[in-house]
């Protein structure tokens, strides 16, 4: 579910929300939903991004949050903590079967030097895009 499906639930109206709490603007926001979007249609995988604080230690709590997904097996989690410099990217059983290790580590670093050239939403981005052009059609 994206954010502005969310908010058309919950309010009964299809228009995105107008202030929201957090890094990126609502135009970022649009971007990374349309991102994740993309990403799910063109692999059938289920793609998920996580901003905010990660306790110690850092992998343990990413795989506590990947299990809580729907689809745990065929879905991403990537879960970025900001303040912490901190980036995990958790792929399911079938998953990982699509995107090994290694270019989940590629990915990684590419969204690590956007982060820090200062563009958390082109790095989020840009990492989803890679991930999806190696997991392919699903």
């Amino acid at each position: 579910m994206t954010v502005g499906e969310k908010q058309a639930t919950t309010t009964g109206t299809a228009t995105p929300p107008e202030v929201l709490d957090g890094p990126f603007s609502t135009r970022q926001l649009l971007r990374i939903d349309e991102a994740l979007r993309l990403a799910d249609k063109g692999t059938g995988l289920v793609f998920s991004v996580y901003v905010g604080g990660l306790d110690e230690p850092i992998r343990a709590h990413a795989e506590r949050l990947h299990r809580q997904l729907a689809e745990p097996d065929k879905s991403v989690l990537i879960a970025i903590s900001p303040n912490q410099r901190q980036l995990e990217i958790v792929t399911g059983r079938y998953a990982r079967k699509r995107i090994p290790d290694t270019y989940a580590k590629l990915a990684a670093l590419s969204m690590v030097a956007s982060f820090g050239g200062g563009d958390l939403a082109g790095g989020i981005i840009q990492g989803l895009d890679q991930l999806a052009s190696h997991a392919g059609k699903g």
